[in-house]
């Protein structure tokens, strides 16, 4: 099987779950995670470790981990907030940490009750663990904020690809970029993500996209024109951030396939096993609301192309 031309990355589970007032029993959440991966998805963050009593939608996020992982060629991701979280998350056999450091002091306050540079010394933490328990699990961060804040206002590029060195500094392998209030459009995201490039080459990750004011796939495709090619995104658009104060709505995976594979892009995914997923999504979240134009739409009269 051919490797794709981009990767996907689907952060429903997670970064979705989280921000929705219900919680998905755990049997709807493994059924969900083996449609997506039926579809062909590589790559799924499947919950965070973090306390129950603040996000009680991830409180079995460790029994989710240990089904996951027994699903074939399926890369498993978990958040983790600190090293007590890394723990937890290589306890139950997770393949890949990823952190949440925020470009925005305010959003880090907010968010983990940290400042950048705690969260950076965090960093040396986990990877010290990592390297300690798991030296083949990789660590990544997604920069949140980096493109604006809705509690401080503008973040300063500067400040962005600072913190984005002195995390590879840290020891992560990979840094990505995240638009957590939905505030980017497309010349900031070229022109963010080339020098994220330029100064990380190999490390340089992730285009994290919000379509808070409808601009998430054009900022996608920016990226992509500048040479990105590892993306996340959200079945049926679900998700925001519980501390970015409307931050609503990830990149629809459904339509990012759908343009990527439209244009010739390989995505791994077939697209008609992707729709079908939003039906064990549904079922585990009755009356939540779902989003995306191609479900609704359609696929194209004579598609494939």
């Amino acid at each position: 099987m051919s490797t794709p031309d981009v990767h996907i990355s689907e952060v429903g589970p997670r970064d979705g779950l989280q921000s929705v007032k219900a919680t998905m029993p755990t049997a709807d959440k493994c059924r969900w995670i083996d449609a997506l991966a039926a579809a062909g998805l590589r790559e799924i963050e499947v919950g965070s470790f973090v306390p129950a009593r603040l996000l009680p939608q991830m409180a079995d996020v460790a029994e989710v981990v240990r089904h996951a992982v027994t699903l074939p060629g399926l890369t498993v991701m978990a958040l983790v907030p600190n090293r007590r979280g890394a723990e937890a998350a290589l306890a139950a056999g997770v393949h890949k940490l990823t952190l949440p450091v925020s470009a925005s002091e305010a959003h880090s306050l907010a968010n983990v009750r940290k400042t950048r540079e705690q969260m950076v010394a965090e960093l040396r933490e986990v990877v010290a663990l990592r390297n300690e328990v798991a030296p083949g699990v990789p660590v990544e961060v997604g920069l949140s904020t980096a493109f604006g804040c809705t509690l401080q206002g503008l973040v300063p590029e500067d400040e962005v690809i600072a913190l984005a060195v002195a995390c590879v500094d840290a020891g992560v392998d990979e840094v990505g970029l995240s638009d957590t209030t939905g505030m980017a459009n497309p010349a900031q995201v070229r022109r963010l993500f080339t020098r994220l490039r330029a100064e990380l080459g190999e490390r340089a990750g992730a285009a994290h996209m919000h379509n808070t004011r409808g601009l998430g796939l054009a900022n996608c495709l920016a990226a992509y024109d500048v040479g990105v090619r590892a993306f996340d995104s959200s079945l049926g658009g679900l998700g925001g951030c519980p501390y970015a104060p409307g931050a609503s709505g990830n990149v629809v995976t459904e339509d990012l396939v759908f343009m990527f594979e439209a244009m010739g892009v390989s995505t791994g995914v077939d697209i008609g096993q992707l729709i079908a997923a939003r039906e064990p999504l549904q079922a585990g979240l009755p009356g939540e609301p779902v989003y995306g134009m191609t479900p609704e739409a359609g696929l194209p009269k004579g598609w494939p192309l």
